[in-house]
């Protein structure tokens, strides 16, 4: 195996998290959720690009990976949820409410797939890959104040 391709298959399976037999999905979503909280301080802009550098690497990683398993999108690869859960978050406070109704919101979306989220992953190859989980980051994103504050006004 080249080392490019080791390289790969490193960054699309989070270092080989993809590869436990349970759940792989919700713990790349648990990484992206981790990955939120830890770069918490850093300014918005940032937060963007890392994201950004994120989608582009987990793209070009996961269509490697993709090819060389020869699946269209192969269970252990991950990086797809870690990116999304993080989008899912972007803007938002990195506090414990909207870090857990992030990721349990993102992981429905996820799952489900209701349209558009859906659409994206008729996209071909690592792009597909990543882009169902970034629609669903984003539409979360965009839901996430109403839930919470849906959420405070029952339990609050």
């Amino acid at each position: 195996m080249k080392i490019i391709d080791r390289l790969a298959f490193l960054l699309a399976t989070c270092f080989g998290l993809g590869k436990i037999p349970w759940a792989p999905g919700t713990w790349g979503s648990g990484v992206g959720i981790f990955l939120y909280w830890a770069t918490a301080g850093w300014p918005l802009s940032w937060k963007f690009g890392f994201l950004v550098a994120l989608s582009l690497l987990g793209s070009l990683s996961s269509q490697r990976v993709a090819l060389s398993l020869g699946v269209k999108d192969p269970s252990c690869v991950i990086i797809d949820e870690v990116a999304g859960a993080y989008l899912a978050l972007l803007g938002h406070p990195a506090d414990p409410l909207h870090l857990a109704m992030g990721f349990l919101l993102f992981r429905v979306f996820d799952i489900w797939k209701p349209p558009p989220v859906s659409l994206a992953e008729r996209l071909p190859g690592g792009l597909g890959i990543m882009a169902d989980d970034l629609a669903a980051g984003g539409v979360v994103n965009l839901i996430l104040p109403v839930v919470l504050g849906l959420y405070r006004s029952l339990f609050s």
